[in-house]
């Protein structure tokens, strides 16, 4: 992704297959995106589109880190 070293701080690639495989996720997912494709405006669009990914991607590696931390005390 083109904005991953900007926005994000954890440097290692997140697995995410936990959230790619999850039904309610790809649900969300694919009713936002059915949403942002009613917004008329390609810039806004893809503005609207860009932000949510940041958030998704940013969030995703907080998870991330968190899981690690949690594996880690408990092993």
């Amino acid at each position: 992704m083109i904005f991953k070293k900007k926005y994000t701080q954890d440097r290692q690639e997140p697995k995410r297959e936990w959230k790619e495989k999850n039904k309610r996720y790809l649900y969300q997912l694919q009713k936002f995106l059915d949403a942002a494709d009613s917004i008329e405006k390609d810039d806004l669009r893809r503005n609207v589109i860009a932000q949510m990914l940041k958030c998704d991607l940013i969030l995703t590696e907080l998870a991330e880190k968190e899981i690690r931390k949690y594996t880690k005390e408990n092993e």
